[in-house]
This record gives C-alpha cells, structure tokens and sequence, in this order.
C-alpha cells in the first residue's frame, strides 16, 4: 500500500528479512527515547536480531519503506480481550511528517473483532509521544501489573476500542 503522506512510501507486513533493518530503527528511536527518560531500561535497547526475529514471528508486525529504505514500523498483538500496540517507531529525519499517526490508526484497524479497547507504553517524559496517543483518544491509566523498574518509567495509555459518542 503507497501512503499519500509520504510520496513513494509503502506499507508492508515485516518479514523475516527485515529484521536487522528493524533493530537498527529500533536502537536509533529507542535511544532518543532513552535519553528523553534518563534510562537505558528499555527491552528495545537490548534485544537481539534473534528476539527481533522472533517478534516478526509472534506479532502482527508492519513497516513502512521509502525505497529500499525501512523509515517506521509498528507492531501489535491480543493480549485477552485488549489490542497490545508496541514499537511504533519513525526514523528521526521524518518525524513529524504524520507516519506515527498513519501506523498507529492502522494497527488499529488491523485489531481482530473481539478487541474491546487497545493498549500501549512510552516513556513517562516522552511528551511528544503522550501527546499523539491522547490525541488519538488514549487516555493514561494505572498499570495492570506490579511495575517493574522500567515500567515505573513508563505511560500506560488505553483507548476503547468504540469509545461511547460525546454527548451533544
């Protein structure tokens, strides 16, 4: 699929091939993020071309190539009844051109019919991300599980998946 927001990009489903491309964008965006954060306690940041591989195996897992070039990805899985988005990630050099916004409505669309709401994590000083999730209608909630000490660094943001209609 070639997006209108970016002229001669295309949507993809990951494959194996382009798992050493994707922990490269990986590790680029994460450690952005990590600086942002004042922590290196991110999985992105440690995992392997194995474990990149082995997510490509056990997520819906898409990305977006200009060219020959992967520019963003995300990812995403059912964990119960929610829609786990993860690893919504654009190259620094076209950030801000709309791809987070584009990949992160697609994965939801992507959400299999039994999806009640979707769910997803970034870093608690990572302002520009916190505001294109709530901006797309997610709101911060308390974590589901005990916080491990890189969660206690993290947003927990969740969005219904048909949110009631605003009153008129």
């Amino acid at each position: 699929m070639e997006l209108e927001i970016l002229p001669g990009a295309r949507l993809h489903p990951a494959t194996p091939d382009d798992a050493a491309e994707l922990m490269v964008l990986q590790r680029c965006c994460w450690v952005q993020e990590a600086l942002l954060n004042n922590t290196l306690e991110h999985p992105a940041l440690r995992e392997d071309l194995a474990e990149v591989r082995e997510s490509i195996a056990t997520w819906h897992s898409w990305v977006v190539r200009l060219g020959h070039r992967l520019v963003a990805a995300v990812r995403a899985r059912a964990d119960g009844r929610a829609w786990e988005i993860g690893r919504l990630m654009v190259a620094p050099d076209l950030a801000g051109r709309g791809l987070g916004r584009f990949l992160l409505a697609h994965a939801e669309r992507e959400a299999p019919p039994e999806t009640k709401e979707y769910v997803l994590f970034t870093g608690a000083a990572s302002t520009r991300n916190i505001a294109l999730y709530e901006g797309a209608g997610y709101r911060r909630s308390p974590l589901p599980f005990p916080a491990t000490d890189h969660f206690r660094r993290a947003v927990y943001l969740v969005k219904p998946r048909n949110p009631d209609p605003e009153p008129a």
